[in-house]
């Protein structure tokens, strides 16, 4: 006997359970043959279910709408509905097989993705998306993850969204929030370091977990980093990633963001995550996309060599004066993957780290509620 139920079982006879698990009859309307022997059956599927250690049944979910979309497929908002009127808000990424050249092909990928996911599930950090279920429908994979009510990054810091923010707000609030969360950049909305730093180290817990679990994200970059409206950071969307120990035979990455090395040589390592995660950062703080308008890798690798030397342009004054901020960027875009960061967590506690520069805001009495901050912010955007 499973020793999960031994209590169970050596506690309630299933034959004399009936009264304990029903109750018995309201007043005034005694049970009938008919009913006692309803209850009966109900309570020996109760124990069946028990004994068996197995639930078998269907799920059915309806597209409400569609939430991205990429080169792996389509990620739709569902509902999930069970018994008594419950009904639950999940993702659900349903991949495309029209990147690949035949069904075996497709097939083979889907199974490295599908052993990255089950990984995730098991890794249950809150800074990464949670993984429910992989389904196979008439050969079409479908991953199910949790809805993140919120916005990816890369649509926040739009002028359309600015612009919506002051629509909408009071100018002294708008004020506030330019001072403390974001504020107008040269080319898109730029945010203030404190709160970049916040959504950084968010990111590099997320990272760090999946580097400890042997995988790589492959694919960091604004559109996969989502704000929740409680204020915290998710990293999402798996298509790219694969585990250390089985790298795909052509991985795919997203050119802007992806490290020079990956350009190159398709060499990959937790540090290329880095790289990646360090030119979203460069992005927040000085309100240029990174690397626009650059789709050749010759010409991406030659900008990413000198993008080091540039920060002092690219950056913020308030940016290019903080030594540590500025070093800790120069140090995640690094070209030579040897000079960034051994791992995540180093680039988040060791000395030059992340939590060093907020606790230097601290002592200088600059830091603000970061989380609460973003909260507002998305508050403030009413969608």
């Amino acid at each position: 006997m499973n020793p999960q139920f031994s209590l169970l079982w050596g506690s309630m006879d299933p034959a004399k359970s009936t009264a304990t698990m029903f109750g018995p009859s309201p007043p005034g309307e005694p049970e009938t043959d008919e009913s006692a022997q309803i209850t009966r059956e109900v309570a020996k599927r109760y124990w069946t279910i028990l004994r068996e250690h197995r639930l078998d049944w269907t799920e059915h979910h309806r597209l409400i709408r569609l939430l991205g979309s990429g080169s792996h497929g389509l990620v739709y908002l569902s509902e999930g509905r069970g018994s008594d009127d419950f009904s639950l808000p999940v993702a659900l990424k349903i991949f495309s097989p029209e990147r690949y050249p035949n069904e075996r092909d497709y097939s083979e990928a889907m199974r490295g993705i599908a052993r990255v996911a089950a990984q995730v599930a098991r890794i249950q950090q809150d800074n990464l998306v949670d993984v429910h279920h992989w389904y196979d429908r008439g050969w079409i994979r479908v991953m199910e993850m949790e809805w993140i009510d919120g916005f990816d990054l890369r649509r926040l810091l739009t002028t359309p969204m600015f612009e919506k923010l002051r629509s909408r707000t009071s100018p002294e609030r708008f004020r506030e929030i330019n001072e403390v969360v974001v504020t107008e950049g040269p080319r898109q909305p730029r945010l203030k370091p404190g709160v970049a730093m916040a959504i950084v180290r968010d990111c590099l817990a997320a990272l760090d977990a999946l580097h400890r679990a042997g995988i790589i994200h492959a694919d960091v970059k604004p559109a996969n980093l989502m704000l929740k409206r409680t204020g915290d950071a998710k990293l999402v969307d798996l298509g790219s990633a694969f585990l250390m120990a089985e790298p795909p035979k052509h991985p795919t990455c997203t050119p802007a963001y992806a490290a020079p090395e990956v350009l190159n040589a398709q060499a990959w390592s937790p540090r290329a995550d880095l790289a990646s995660l360090g030119y979203v950062l460069v992005e927040m703080l000085s309100g240029v996309p990174m690397f626009e308008g650059i789709s050749d890798y010759p010409s991406l690798s030659e900008a990413k060599l000198a993008l080091p030397d540039q920060l002092p342009r690219l950056l913020p004054p308030d940016v290019v004066r903080n030594d540590l901020l500025l070093g800790f960027c120069r140090r995640l875009v690094a070209v030579d993957p040897g000079a960034r960061f051994v791992t995540a967590e180093e680039a988040d506690l060791a000395q030059g780290g992340a939590a060093v520069f907020h606790r230097q805001l601290v002592k200088g009495d600059m830091a603000s509620e970061y989380y609460n901050d973003i909260r507002r912010w998305l508050q403030d955007l009413g969608e």
